[in-house]
């Protein structure tokens, strides 16, 4: 999958080789919902197959194929027809045949279709089947099983329509310099499933800065952003984060919050639509999972048993609005959601007992390094949130997150002779597992308080200046990212999605980590390694990629399992570059503050049309890491 050209706008997926022809084998085609609509769509022109030139993505949702036709009119080397076809993620595609011939061509075109109707599901696993028979439809071409259904139509309609072959065919006449335009629409017309719809999500931000990367990452992120976006047919005014495409085209409850905290300098709409539909998902009652989201087992690695995804939104919830409110989300919203916030913080305390470490999952599995993070976070950033919207409860969060850093400080510093370092996890009997992977990160990853102060970390200082000694260490640092694994662990591998590839969000999450810490050297090279490994991808980055360590002259490998594009990727572009501006807000205190990167790893840095108390906010980081800030709502207060 990682040299395909796929196209996204969910529902809807294109997936195609680089030379443009659907040719039905692999996972070639076009979906909807997880349906293909369209395995085969191969073009012939005066009899023969276009020879390829180039296949490029243009746009999260469209890619560009150009080819060149011979003729017999050909005199020499130079081809006088060129096909230029324009697919996007729905089906749509314009085929143009454009003429350098000096006199008038009448050229043939041919189109077969064909399709399956398979799942996603069961073409991955070699289970399509064969071709459906088509039918006659209008100006096309139509295919039905089991309640399922694909239209294909042309216009201009075909000359010619051959149902038992699956034909579509054209005699075009061509003037010299003159072009003719096809276009096959599968289904819908492109345009209604595209207006007015992302860009009131997500605001139109870009990049510029010294390093052109930076703009290319940007942008490319937050149009993989916007091809993301999923409404439930039940509530359309709500949208929310795809996990990936093309594995993963629904919502993952951990990975959509994520997401949303990350894009947060984008507008605190896609949090507050995020956060209301995981809201409705929330367990009621009075038993044990009382105010749990619900979310599926993950595998956690070579190490320790699957971890529990719920559990993570459970504890993300909270700091997901806690974090919104200072970007600006509006005082409605927060009312409206608290409840929900409430409900998952009275979880935690259920769930952890007075300062007892928090067993994921529940009852009795392992005391994890980063459950204990998420609950750190969540205890602290709500019980603020608590406190200032006047709630009760405030108090004894604070309470319960004081004993659970002292335990954590306790029981899960393991000592050696390198300086030591915190265990992965604690055993069900209390025995430290050592071993040193990437969710060590979330322990830099404390909140953001109000006034631009940060929460307190369950490490102290010289703990954690030791943790971000070994996150640079090369065991970690691949030189394309934050190995999930250290390469020196037992069942290191580099491909192991939690046992030594590259995880995008988890680096990004160190970088912000140890730069807010103070750690800019480790930070830096970690940013520039993604930033690296982001232009061997077309700036694209998939969730995850191979953990090898990087050589002169080399290529981070593709994992063949990562979604390309992925929420959690695509939000951590947005969220390294914003870090390096370190902007801080407080809008309920009318206040923005700022720690930048010092260091300008890359130059100057300039963000604008970005969102901090719902208005237009855009900053620029000099070339010596000073901020200036060039626009900003009426009455906000800045400081560094």
């Amino acid at each position: 999958m990682h040299a395909s050209l796929i196209c996204v706008a969910v529902p809807f997926l294109a997936i195609s080789a680089e030379h443009g022809q659907l040719t039905g084998e692999g996972l070639e085609g076009v979906y909807r919902s997880g349906r293909r609509l369209l395995s085969r769509c191969r073009l012939l022109v005066a009899g023969r197959e276009p020879v390829a030139v180039q296949g490029r993505q243009v746009s999260a949702d469209r890619a560009r194929f150009v080819s060149i036709v011979r003729t017999a009119s050909d005199g020499g080397p130079d081809p006088d027809i060129s096909v230029e076809r324009l697919r996007y993620a729905d089906g749509t595609e314009r085929i143009t045949l454009r003429s350098a011939a000096g006199r008038h061509l009448r050229l043939p075109v041919e189109i077969s279709l064909g399709t399956d109707l398979a799942e996603l599901s069961a073409i991955a696993a070699g289970r399509s089947g064969p071709e459906l028979p088509a039918s006659v439809h209008a100006a096309g071409l139509r295919w039905t099983s089991a309640g399922a259904q694909a239209v294909i139509t042309a216009d201009p309609p075909p000359d010619d329509a051959l149902a038992s072959a699956g034909l579509l065919r054209w005699e075009l006449e061509l003037a010299p310099g003159a072009s003719r335009t096809i276009e096959l629409r599968t289904g819908r017309d492109r345009s209604a499933r595209t207006s007015g719809g992302p860009a009131t999500v997500l605001a139109p931000a870009r990049a510029e800065a010294d390093d052109p990367r930076a703009e290319a990452l940007f942008g490319t992120s937050l149009d993989d952003l916007r091809a993301l976006l999923l409404r439930a047919p039940a509530h359309p005014c709500d949208a929310y984060l795809a996990a990936g495409a093309p594995w993963r085209c629904g919502l993952a409850p951990a990975e959509a919050l994520w997401a949303a905290r990350m894009a947060l300098p984008l507008g605190t709409r896609l949090a507050a639509d995020t956060l209301r539909t995981l809201a409705r998902t929330q367990l009621t009652g009075s038993g044990r999972d009382s105010g749990r989201i619900p979310g599926p087992l993950r595998a956690a690695g070579p190490h320790l048993p699957p971890s529990c995804t719920g559990m993570e939104a459970t504890l993300a919830f909270p700091v997901v609005l806690a974090e919104a409110r200072r970007w600006g989300l509006p005082e409605r919203d927060v009312e409206e959601l608290l409840p929900a916030a409430e409900r998952c913080l009275g979880w935690l305390r259920s769930a952890a007992g007075d300062g007892a470490l928090l067993p994921e999952p529940l009852p009795a599995g392992p005391r994890r390094c980063e459950t204990q993070a998420h609950a750190h976070r969540a205890a602290l950033l709500g019980a603020e949130l608590l406190a200032e919207c006047g709630r009760v409860g405030a108090d004894g969060l604070r309470e319960w997150a004081g004993a659970l850093r002292r335990r954590f400080r306790e029981a899960f510093w393991f000592e050696d002779r390198a300086g030591g370092r915190p265990a992965a996890a604690l055993s069900p009997d209390g025995r430290p597992m050592p071993c040193l992977g990437s969710g060590a990160v979330h322990l830099l990853d404390t909140g953001l308080l109000g006034s631009g102060r940060l929460a307190a970390g369950l490490l102290d200082g010289a703990q954690t200046e030791q943790l971000a000694r070994l996150l640079g260490s090369p065991a970690m640092d691949s030189g394309w990212g934050l190995r999930s694994l250290g390469s020196r662990e037992p069942g290191y591998n580099p491909f192991g999605h939690r046992g030594g590839a590259v995880r995008v969000h988890e680096t990004a999450v160190a970088v912000a980590g140890l730069a807010a810490a103070g750690y800019e050297k480790e930070a830096c090279a970690l940013l520039r390694g993604v930033l690296d490994a982001a232009e061997t991808f077309g700036h694209r980055l998939p969730e995850m990629y191979a953990g090898e360590q990087r050589t002169a002259g080399g290529a981070p490998l593709p994992h063949p399992a990562a979604c390309r594009p992925a929420a959690v990727s695509a939000a951590a572009g947005i969220h390294l570059l914003a870090t390096l501006a370190g902007i801080r807000p407080d809008a309920p205190a009318g206040t923005v503050a700022f720690t930048p990167v010092r260091s300008a790893p890359l130059g100057a840095l300039q963000l604008s049309e970005l969102r901090v108390a719902g208005e237009p906010f855009a900053v620029r980081v000099s070339r010596l890491g000073l901020v200036m800030v060039e626009e900003a709502a009426d009455g906000l207060q800045l400081g560094v």
